[in-house]
């Protein structure tokens, strides 16, 4: 579930191809883990990377999606024990490892969460304070066992990747590209997205953050060779009869959905699983622990700049952006450069 939109502008995607020797450019639309994609690539191999990419990409979701008939993640959720692709067991390691970093601010044991909330469906359910309870025991990654090929999930637990997984799709198609020999392209995962090299004319990609309080977007970022992943809980919500507003990301140590003072979290960095996670782990956390958490991870390999905007009004963006990041006009957030 997730994820909130970190738009390619569509100038930037439609760059003109008219001139004499310009590379060939292919462009691919699917919707795939609920939400809908766009691919493009430039290059003498640009048709068969997407092709390829969008194979994979169907792939993933047969074998991550806990509702899929089939799935790896179903069977384990449904027995309680299964064996597992080599892959999806590496992912589910790396889940784990992100969840222990950021103190279960990210957990994929979340679903039994999710699904009593149903935020979600055409039915969405404000649980009392017993059910609630009743199933934060179930909840966090000491409940799931990875021994090679083997997960084992304790009774009663359940494990939802929606919050991990388009991230790891663009990681995959990130391979495929430079498998093919594609310096230029982007992808568009519903939020979740690679820029691959510079534009065709040797700019870099725009990527727009999307307003959580407008239709148009709060920043630009100019950005090359990177992954964008944008978490907020303002496009996927419901509102009770009472006004009250419940988000679809939940924080798994409350039980009720993420009450946070960010809009929104836009992280930026060399894995698109990673900044997967840490965006919707940023959201859960707030702005002071998010902040303390990304000044943690500057001296190791995990580094990765952010953008945070604000429920008071602002746009506080780590320093390493600051040479990449433009302001929208008719944005009324005050703009912070954090200090490193």
């Amino acid at each position: 579930m997730k994820k909130l939109f970190a738009v390619l502008l569509a100038a930037a995607m439609l760059w003109g191809l008219a001139a004499c020797g310009a590379p060939e450019k292919a462009e691919f639309s699917l919707f795939a883990m609920d939400t809908y994609m766009t691919l493009v690539a430039y290059g003498d191999e640009a048709s068969d990377a997407l092709t390829e990419s969008a194979r994979a990409i169907n792939d993933l979701e047969q074998r991550l999606s806990r509702t899929r008939e089939g799935s790896e993640i179903r069977a384990v959720n449904h027995s309680g024990r299964a064996a597992i692709d080599s892959e999806t067991a590496a992912l589910l390691t790396e889940a784990l490892v992100f969840s222990a970093e950021t103190d279960g601010a990210f957990d994929i044991t979340v679903a039994p969460l999710v699904d009593l909330w149903a935020i979600n469906s055409d039915s969405p359910h404000i649980p009392s304070q017993a059910e609630i309870d009743a199933l934060l025991p179930l909840i966090g990654c000491d409940h799931v066992t990875v021994d090679g090929s083997a997960v084992t999930l304790d009774v009663g637990c359940a494990i939802d990747l929606g919050g991990i997984a388009k991230g790891y799709a663009s990681d995959v198609v990130a391979e495929i590209f430079a498998e093919h020999g594609i310096k230029s392209g982007t992808v568009s995962l519903g939020g979740n997205v690679y820029v691959c090299g510079k534009r065709p004319d040797g700019k870099p990609w725009n990527v727009a953050v999307q307003d959580p309080q407008g239709d148009g977007y709060a920043c630009m970022l100019s950005l090359t060779d990177t992954f964008a992943v944008t978490s907020g809980g303002y496009q996927r919500y419901f509102t009770a009869e009472d006004g009250t507003v419940y988000q679809h990301i939940i924080d798994p140590a409350t039980g009720y959905p993420a009450r946070s003072d960010l809009l929104s979290v836009t992280v930026v960095c060399p894995s698109g699983t990673r900044a997967d996670a840490y965006s919707t782990a940023l959201y859960v956390m707030g702005e002071e622990a998010a902040i303390r958490f990304w000044e943690s991870q500057q001296a190791g390999d995990h580094a990765f700049e952010a953008v945070f905007v604000t429920a008071d009004g602002r746009i506080a963006c780590t320093p390493g952006l600051a040479d990449q990041f433009v302001p929208q006009e008719d944005a009324s957030y005050e703009v912070q450069l954090l200090n490193r």
